[in-house]
């Protein structure tokens, strides 16, 4: 993975842990934008089901797809 999406995937990762609560494409995107990055809407959703499948994310609607984040700790 190249650097800049492996920095995305990191600091989208830590976004979804501290906030919590429902995630869709566009809510990754802010929250990217958010920290100084410029996504990718197709990367954005990569993302997303990376961390769904390490189960970060439970996947609760498939159209439009949304997860919700599995409370950790």
């Amino acid at each position: 993975m190249p650097e800049h999406l492996s920095s995305q995937r990191a600091d989208l990762e830590k976004t979804v842990r501290t906030l919590g609560g429902l995630w869709d494409t566009e809510r990754g995107l802010r929250a990217l934008r958010d920290t100084g990055h410029d996504p990718d809407p197709k990367y954005t959703r990569a993302i997303l089901r990376d961390l769904a499948s390490e189960g970060l994310l439970v996947k609760v609607e498939d159209w439009p797809v949304r997860y919700r984040a599995v409370r950790t700790g």
